[in-house]
């Protein structure tokens, strides 16, 4: 992790402690009145309660106090510009729609605008396949588009071949069980997203975390396994698969790719990189970590990527060898039974990943990356000036600031909805107790004028509410 996430505030942490205390108080107390007055809320004899005590707990008596910061209803087209359904501290809509700049979208080339230069493309897809197949790859799901994108993603990627899916978390959670099971050992950063660990629960393999982006605590991981095998039998592992992310959305930090590839060779494990929120990101042709990184794709085993991010769209896909794709189109479970990917949505991230390459005559692919990642180092750059704790690196879409005070969500979140700018906020359980955070994703579509004029928000709310830690002098650090 960068410094700013392993040393924190010292003030912050005890008021978010002592928050959380007094919160957890008030709500026992509450509870013991329910139970009093209300023992309706007991599951009838014989019956296990439904849901888990501290999570219907925390959800009753925490959550749902600033719920009004979270899930807001977008009523429109998710572009640079949004509509956003106001609503009261109960969560009631009031009827009133706000006009936002949109800065929480993984709409980073703009490509999922209302005005896409893809548009044209998918509404004649539209009339030629229809809104969907209805079917699955191995029936009546494989059009012609298909096919098409799969030898585009991997030209796109530098692989052999590629395969689709129709859900970018069912690719990481169908294909991780596919690709290793009982008896095989995957290291999984530690930081990884929910799709990946879910795939590696699903696998019936041995699984352990290694500390985020810590090249040194993976190869001291590896040479454990070697040495030590498995758990009970201390035969050595089929295989050991190691699994990290290109850039982590919670963080905006790019993994030290090169690093991990010559630990991989080194001790001759396999390498699946999740480029979710990096291909079509970074990199000078969009080409994703390896490109960003000048990694040779072919160093990487498994490249799975998402179409919902840069492309405009859904689905995910993974790149390979010919020899990984056949088989991964033989086993994997969402491959051969869920319905596939829509020939429109196809369409568009076929017409989006052409326009990057330059294969649409223009230089318009180049012209948007140039201009995400002009926006990502404004805005990076602006925040750094403030004085808040801003994580990731130059290049990275993905702008983390952390609050710490988990009060500070709920406010943050209220005062810029007021001000016409949508950011995400994001607490715990989906982040450490302590690291509460707002994530600011970039786009090419944003203009420089609009984001100048959301930074000066930013920095205004930064000062009233009290998270420009590095300006202020009695901040010590624990």
């Amino acid at each position: 992790m960068t410094l700013d996430t392993e040393r924190i505030p010292l003030l912050p942490a005890i008021q978010a402690y002592f928050g959380y205390g007094v919160m957890m108080l008030l709500g026992i107390i509450r509870d013991l009145f329910s139970r009093i007055f209300k023992p309706s809320r007991k599951p009838e004899d014989g019956y296990a309660p439904m849901v888990e005590d501290f999570t219907d707990f925390f959800a009753r008596r925490m959550y749902r106090r600033i719920e009004d910061g979270f899930n807001r209803p977008v009523y429109s087209a998710a572009g640079s510009w949004i509509d956003v359904m106001e609503r009261d501290a109960k969560c009631k809509p009031t009827g009133k729609l706000i006009h936002c700049l949109n800065l929480g979208s993984y709409n980073y080339l703009g490509f999922g605008d209302p005005d896409s230069p893809c548009r044209p493309s998918v509404f004649a897809s539209v009339d030629q396949y229809s809104a969907a197949t209805g079917s699955f790859r191995g029936a009546l799901g494989t059009t012609s588009v298909h096919v098409e994108l799969e030898k585009a993603v991997a030209r796109f990627v530098g692989k052999e071949a590629a395969m689709v899916f129709g859900m970018g978390f069912g690719t990481n959670a169908t294909a991780i069980p596919a690709l290793i099971g009982k008896g095989g050992l995957i290291l999984s950063d530690a930081n990884n997203h929910a799709s990946i660990v879910a795939g590696a629960r699903s696998s019936g393999a041995r699984i352990k975390a290694f500390k985020h982006n810590n090249v040194k605590h993976l190869e001291k991981c590896i040479r454990s396994a070697i040495v030590n095998g498995q758990d009970r039998t201390h035969r050595p592992y089929t295989k050991i698969l190691i699994i990290c992310e290109g850039i982590y959305s919670m963080e905006g930090e790019m993994c030290p790719l090169k690093e991990i590839v010559a630990v991989k060779k080194k001790y001759g494990c396999y390498l699946f990189v999740d480029e979710a929120h990096s291909i079509g990101a970074i990199g000078p042709h969009g080409r994703g970590i390896c490109d960003e990184k000048g990694v040779d794709p072919t160093d990487v085993d498994v490249l799975m990527g998402t179409f919902t991010k840069s492309f405009g769209s859904v689905g995910g896909y993974i790149a390979g060898s010919k020899e990984l794709v056949a088989y991964m189109q033989t086993v994997c479970a969402s491959y051969r039974y869920s319905p596939n990917l829509s020939p429109p949505s196809a369409q568009q991230v076929l017409s989006a990943m052409r326009i990057i390459m330059g294969e649409d005559g223009t230089d318009l692919g180049q012209r948007k990356l140039r201009a995400l990642r002009e926006n990502s180092d404004y805005v990076r750059n602006r925040l750094k000036k403030m004085g808040v704790n801003v994580l990731g690196e130059s290049g990275s879409p993905v702008c983390p600031v952390l609050f710490y005070l988990p009060g500070l969500t709920s406010a943050f979140g209220r005062l810029t909805l007021e001000r016409g700018i949508a950011f995400v906020i994001v607490g715990f359980p989906a982040t450490p107790l302590l690291l509460s955070r707002t994530r600011i994703c970039l786009s090419a579509a944003h203009t420089k004028e609009d984001l100048a004029a959301a930074m000066d928000t930013f920095e205004e709310l930064s000062k009233v509410l009290g998270f420009d830690y590095k300006n202020r002098l009695l901040t010590r650090y624990i």
